[in-house]
């Protein structure tokens, strides 16, 4: 699955990712499969898992989509 980084905070490690079709996913600590992604700012282009807890979507093994050129 796509999406693009709606909301992020830095210190807790938490918010947001809206896929293509409007569905909004929660971001935890625990969302960041990529040991190489510091932060993540509003807009950036991630790929991800999504996994059910408590009832909440959320992402998992979050990466960041990278395109040709750029």
């Amino acid at each position: 699955m796509q999406g693009t980084i709606k909301d992020y905070d830095e210190g807790s490690n938490t918010g947001s990712v809206v896929t293509d079709d409007r569905t909004e996913i929660a971001i935890d600590p625990r969302s960041l499969g990529d040991g190489f992604i510091r932060t993540l700012r509003l807009g950036q282009r991630v790929r991800f898992e999504v996994a059910e807890e408590n009832g909440q979507q959320v992402a998992r093994e979050l990466r960041l989509v990278t395109f040709a050129g750029r």
